[in-house]
């Protein structure tokens, strides 16, 4: 489903949509509440495209926050930590 976002790439850059994707997930899964909950505040086509990939539920309806899959949370938080933490943990 395309739903127009009025988001245009600046001129003359070509973004990596899977790059774009695995962003949007690590946020989601950082800031997720209640266990899966997340609030989905993101480009409507990278959501479908998450959706479409088994890592949220449908973002479509009146609801302002989506349910992450247990694959979504899990791939998400470890983008994340790659992404976003100052410093990887240790184990031990």
């Amino acid at each position: 489903m395309h739903r127009s976002t009025g988001f245009e790439e600046a001129p003359d850059t070509t973004y990596d949509q899977s790059q774009i994707d695995d962003a949007v997930l690590a946020l989601l899964a950082a800031f997720s509440f209640d266990g899966y909950r997340a609030w989905k505040g993101f480009d409507f086509d990278v959501m479908d495209r998450l959706c479409e990939q088994g890592f949220i539920d449908n973002p479509v309806g009146k609801a302002k926050s989506v349910w992450l899959t247990p694959e979504g949370l899990e791939r998400g938080r470890a983008l994340a930590e790659r992404l976003f933490c100052a410093s990887p943990r240790h184990p031990g």
